[in-house]
């Protein structure tokens, strides 16, 4: 099956320029001079459109068990949502349980989405229990397309790592190649906080919030920064949110060292404010690290223009209200973490367009290039050229659409961004060339999508 997308404007990281796509298979064939005549089994007529690569979301938590629960979203709905946002991969995190082997809950993972995604997709493995042996899976990991291991320098007693068990696990990063992906905040002093608010009678979910301050994500960001100086790790910060954090990131990065970061439109869009709201509703907006005031947000989005902040992703760990958020009613230590994004990432980041904080193409390397590159997906995945995988999405500059829990593809019972008017739609989105998306319907189907073995990060001097 050929596809011949005529007219629009095609916009990678590096330009935009008019061309017609050619899509043969599952592979992108030719950029064509528009006009020149291509003979395909399917044309559409992409004017006053753009041609981008599919989004790559490189952060969300399917079926992510947390606080007794899990997450709303399969590795069915969730991708299928993903594809509905014009996401055509994600990379999900295997969570390793303490006392178990890395390489049994890598198996584990490809039981839950082999053959139940409608996108592609790929794992980062997270280390809760550093042993000699966990270590040594690292590389049979590595052999295993993945390269990059997420560590927590929060919640103590579940996946929280000493600053010894983190700098074991970033000497072995810097031995293999991977990439070490960190959530720094200083957990310690947290639980330390919220323990005080809870004995003065403080339960409602913006103290969550209040109880994980900027300071402490800035703190654990640098002390992070330093143990990858001293052992030569590459670092990435995943879900920066705080200004004091990108002002560490910023400053490692000035000197050259392999540190990155990515953070999430929650950050760039919602405040503490929201979780304020009365009642239990702030409870929607309970994910860490925590929303922060609104003055946080221009120094991320400044971030984003300098690429200091590379990459935005969701963090996308949606929990019902109802049911799941609501088992921290009276007791916000006991509200489950995470919020919902996944189909809405690329469409909030072309807000940043619209407002002229970022440019066309940078919103293009943010959402889908960088990703890719990042972790070792480019140029199979993240670019509109020959050879590259046919994930192509033709997406509507002008179109204009209100965000709903009642009109999203998400398994959870509320939207993060409910009532937001957004200027821009996704019209078509092609995964490895099949489309799945066109004509507001979906067609696609469950176990289309495949495991992207990864290489290693492409950013590393």
């Amino acid at each position: 099956m050929s596809t011949l997308i005529r007219n629009g404007l095609v916009i990678n990281a590096t330009g935009a320029h008019a061309a017609d796509v050619l899509i043969e298979g599952e592979h992108i064939a030719a950029l064509v001079t528009p006009g020149f005549d291509v003979q395909a089994d399917d044309v559409i007529d992409a004017a006053g459109k753009y041609v981008i690569p599919g989004g790559i979301d490189v952060h969300t938590h399917m079926e992510m068990p947390f606080g007794g629960t899990q997450s709303a979203d399969t590795f069915e709905t969730g991708t299928t949502a993903a594809a509905w946002g014009g996401t055509t991969t994600i990379v999900d995190f295997a969570v390793q349980p303490k006392g178990s082997s890395l390489l049994s809950t890598l198996d584990k993972w490809h039981t839950k989405a082999d053959g139940n995604c409608a996108v592609d997709y790929g794992f980062h493995m997270i280390i809760s229990d550093v042993t000699d042996e966990s270590l040594k899976e690292m590389e049979s990991c590595i052999a295993a397309g993945v390269n990059s291991f997420k560590m927590f320098m929060a919640y103590p007693g579940v996946f929280y790592a000493t600053d010894g068990e983190i700098l074991r696990a970033m000497q072995k990063a810097r031995e293999t190649g991977a990439t070490i992906m960190m959530h720094a905040e200083n957990g310690i002093a947290i639980d330390q906080l919220v323990a005080q608010a809870l004995a003065n009678g403080l339960g409602d979910p913006v103290q969550h919030g209040l109880t994980r301050p900027p300071e402490l994500e800035g703190e654990a960001t640098s002390r992070a920064i330093q143990l990858a100086r001293v052992t030569g790790s590459p670092l990435y910060i995943v879900h920066l949110s705080a200004a004091q954090a990108l002002d560490a990131v910023t400053a490692a990065r000035d000197t050259g060292q392999n540190v990155f970061a990515e953070t999430c439109p929650q950050y760039l869009y919602l405040s503490l404010e929201d979780l304020a709201r009365p009642g239990f509703e702030g409870a929607k907006y309970v994910a860490s690290p925590p929303l922060r005031p609104k003055e946080h947000q221009s120094s991320l989005w400044r971030g984003l223009r300098t690429n200091d902040l590379s990459v935005v992703s969701t963090d996308h760990c949606p929990f019902c209200f109802k049911d799941q958020k609501q088992l921290g009613l009276g007791d916000f230590s006991k509200i489950p973490n995470g919020m919902p994004g996944v189909e809405h990432r690329v469409d909030l980041l072309h807000q940043g367009v619209v407002k002229g904080e970022i440019t066309r193409e940078r919103w293009v390397e943010i959402a889908s290039t960088t990703p890719a590159r990042m972790f070792g997906m480019y140029p199979r995945k993240g670019v509109i050229a020959p050879g590259a995988d046919a994930d192509v999405v033709i997406y509507d500059p002008a179109a204009t659409q209100t965000i709903s829990a009642e009109t999203h593809h998400m398994a959870v019972d509320y939207s993060a961004y409910e009532g937001f008017e957004v200027t821009g739609k996704v019209d078509t989105v092609f995964s490895r060339g099949r489309k799945v998306i066109a004509d507001g319907a979906y067609h696609g189907s469950t176990g289309h999508g495949r495991f992207v073995s990864r290489d290693l990060n492409q950013y590393l001097v």
